[in-house]
């Protein structure tokens, strides 16, 4: 499949979730809870620091579910954040996202995707961050590029996350962990 079908496909399943992956339609489950879940508590948070911040201007939008061009692949990502920097403020409709953060799914396929390809592919389109949080590692993994190469930071549970690209927000890892443990083992 080429990037333009699907791109122009407008009847499908919203059961699933598409992306296009080296010209292959891949077909998955949609996220369970315990990934929905936490996703919409940081999009509260993103949002609340957003609108009642003094530095949350800085944020242009935030989207759950967002499709990512990336050469020829769209790679669906669980959230994504678009921030002005350097004076640009991106456009959502055309411009890379600064922030894609993804919630890892179980089983190794998910974790290599999550933490190799997509990791790969989002530095390489022009993210400035990418955030891995995984409840089964019980941790947040934030890549970025450093010289042509990504390189990565490992916080733990307990910690608190803080980025100068959002300045003034901070990300208590543990209760987006605690928010995913509320749902474990619950039907998607």
């Amino acid at each position: 499949m080429t990037p333009e079908e699907f791109d122009a496909v407008s009847d499908y399943d919203d059961s699933v979730n598409y992306e296009l992956v080296r010209g292959v339609l891949v077909v998955t489950p949609m996220a369970s809870l315990a990934e929905r879940s936490p996703n919409d508590l940081l999009g509260y948070w993103i949002n609340s620091y957003r609108y009642q911040h003094p530095a949350g201007s800085c944020v242009v939008e935030t989207a759950f579910e967002h499709y990512v061009s990336i050469r020829d692949n769209r790679r669906r990502a669980d959230r994504v954040v678009w921030v002005v920097q350097a004076g640009h403020r991106p456009d959502p409709n055309r411009d890379v996202p600064t922030i894609v953060i993804e919630f890892v799914s179980a089983g190794k396929a998910a974790w290599r995707r999550d933490y190799v390809e997509k990791r790969d592919e989002y530095l390489e389109a022009g993210v400035a961050e990418y955030w891995i949080i995984d409840r089964f590692q019980r941790s947040l993994t934030v890549c970025f590029p450093a010289d042509g190469k990504p390189s990565e930071r490992i916080f733990g549970a307990n910690e608190i996350y803080r980025t100068a690209i959002l300045p003034g927000f901070e990300l208590p890892i543990v209760q987006l962990l605690n928010k995913a443990d509320e749902w474990r083992g619950a039907d998607r």
